[in-house]
């Protein structure tokens, strides 16, 4: 009788080869038939399936065996824990859309701009907004249309507009307390938002200034000034304030967003005269359906990643990586390679799934290992991963990010590319940050295990 072939080491990440061929495959084939957003017209949670089929059925175990592996990868604490708040999140960005937040804080953001530096101040409004939402779509979507007009009013090449918004919207998508990146991070990599922010914010500071250095040279225009329309309220900018400062205090993130929800839903209902309970509830669940995708992805990847796991495929992925640090570094540089490796790994999966919450649960497992072996903070960590995630994020041409912003501003995806000032930046400088160590650290004692 010939033994039924199993996965087992190397063969083990097979399954998550198959489940990138399939999803790459099908995004590359779309794209030369000419279809619009071609990466995102196959599902990554649907092109997960055949993979997870192939993982099971080949597992080391019987089959019953390899889906309760599958079933203990589901339901892994942080994978719940991550679920859970990106239901919160969904539902908070949605009900401060519905009762006028956005607008609201994309209003008086704007008044604030001088009319000789539009694009600086579209790029801090994007910044701020992101920040703010949790979401680099989300402000895309409320920017873009904006950004189009004063663009045309103003003479603006639209591509470098486009630039300018991307720029803010990415700035904000990796540092926000509420972004899916982030909260999949410190999940993964198990830390505090206010850690994790501290690190990052110093090593996006200096990128942040030279991209407004940029955008301040590269200024066009005609000198007109922005269009005045009917003011909002103030009072709708305030839960986008009150969850940051909750955040930056430290807060649990399911207390911060639940807070968050209640304040959004409070002020909605008594200073929005249209918003009613109804919308709310509407609101609400809207905000839960758009997190359905990323949900049953992370739910899937979980399972899928456990099994890897278990059939020896992120030993061997760890153990590679380890000789690999060991051969060409010495010991005192080792844990710059890891870093570099680690972050490599995640700027790879972001290249090929064109989505970076998924590229940074994809690597996970990996870049979890990699941090505890080479005692790298777990805040460290979950900062470098969704930087880098971030900056590849801001400048594929087949990203949806800046496929949104060309089809909303109306030019092509590849011109807008040179224009995303702040993930070039953003890249060298935590390049600059890796090899420098910066901002300093000690190991932490309980991070090393030794795992393998």
């Amino acid at each position: 009788m010939v033994e039924r072939f199993k996965l087992k080491g190397p063969f083990a990440l097979l399954p998550i080869a198959f489940f990138l061929c399939i999803f790459i495959g099908s995004g590359v084939y779309l794209t030369l038939t000419g279809v619009e957003f071609a990466f995102y017209k196959v599902s990554a949670s649907v092109a997960i399936l055949p993979a997870l089929v192939l993982a099971i059925l080949l597992g080391r175990h019987s089959l019953n065996d390899n889906i309760q592996v599958f079933l203990e990868g589901v339901r892994e604490k942080n994978i719940i824990t991550m679920c859970m708040i990106y239901l919160l999140a969904g539902a908070y960005t949605e009900v401060l859309k519905g009762m006028g937040g956005v607008e609201a804080t994309v209003h008086f953001a704007l008044q604030l701009i001088p009319h000789d530096a539009t694009l600086p101040g579209i790029f801090v409004i994007g910044a701020l907004v992101s920040t703010a939402m949790g979401t680099s779509m989300g402000t895309i979507a409320a920017l873009a249309p904006i950004a189009v007009g004063i663009s045309k009013a103003l003479g603006i090449d639209p591509s470098l507009m486009a630039g300018a918004v991307i720029s803010g919207a990415m700035f904000g998508d990796n540092l926000s307390m509420i972004s899916d990146t982030t909260i999949a991070a410190t999940q993964i990599h198990p830390s505090s938002l206010k850690d994790k922010f501290k690190i990052n914010f110093k090593i996006a500071l200096v990128p942040l200034l030279l991209t407004l250095l940029f955008f301040v040279l590269s200024a066009t225009g005609d000198g007109k000034e922005i269009p005045e329309s009917a003011a909002p309220s103030l009072i709708f900018c305030f839960p986008y304030l009150f969850v940051l400062i909750l955040a930056l205090l430290g807060m649990n993130v399911f207390i911060v967003l639940s807070l968050g929800l209640m304040v959004g839903s409070g002020i909605g209902l008594l200073f929005a005269p249209s918003y009613t309970v109804l919308e709310l509830a509407k609101n609400i669940f809207e905000g839960y359906t758009s997190m359905n995708e990323i949900l049953i992805l992370s739910l899937l990847i979980g399972g899928l990643s456990e099994l890897a796991k278990d059939q020896g495929g992120i030993r061997f992925l760890v153990q590679k990586t380890d000789q690999v640090i060991q051969r060409f570094t010495k010991k005192a540089q080792s844990t710059r390679a890891a870093e570099g490796a680690l972050c490599s790994i995640v700027s790879f999966c972001d290249v090929c799934t064109a989505n970076n919450t998924v590229a940074i649960i994809l690597a996970g497992e990996a870049t979890h290992e990699i941090s505890k072996r080479y005692q790298i903070p777990f805040a460290r960590t979950a900062a470098l991963v969704t930087i880098f995630s971030c900056v590849f994020q801001g400048i594929l041409p087949y990203s949806a990010q800046v496929l949104l912003a060309g089809s909303i501003i109306g030019v092509s995806p590849l011109s807008i590319i040179p224009y995303v000032y702040y993930c070039y930046f953003l890249g060298i400088g935590a390049i600059i940050a890796i090899l420098f160590r910066w901002p300093a650290y000690k190991s932490p004692k309980n991070s090393h295990a030794n795992i393998l």
